[in-house]
């Protein structure tokens, strides 16, 4: 797996690998921000997963999921926080992502 420094940087290679959509974060689904589309945990695979820890802060954490959708073979990105800013989400979801939100 490939090693970054930055989200930024991240973010840039991932793009020139095919990963050109953007998912938000819902809690039971990723939703696509171009076309609306809604995955649950059984429609994506993820590929890679990288994750930043703030210089400064060390609260500032942000994990990068490389997704895969199942059906079509499309390909995008999540941003999220990790730790005690992840976003709240299913259990099922939690496990698909391979964390778990802390209480």
């Amino acid at each position: 797996m490939q090693t970054y420094d930055t989200l930024t940087e991240a973010l840039d290679a991932l793009r020139k690998q095919g990963f050109t959509r953007d998912y938000n974060l819902k809690s039971d689904c990723l939703k696509c921000q171009q076309d609306g589309i809604e995955m649950r945990p059984a429609d994506f695979d993820i590929v890679d997963v990288y994750r930043f820890e703030g210089m400064t802060d060390p609260g500032d954490s942000t994990v990068l999921y490389a997704i895969e959708e199942t059906e079509t073979g499309k390909k995008g990105t999540l941003v999220d926080a990790y730790g005690p800013y992840a976003d709240a989400v299913s259990s099922e979801m939690a496990e698909k992502l391979r964390y778990s939100p802390e209480e």
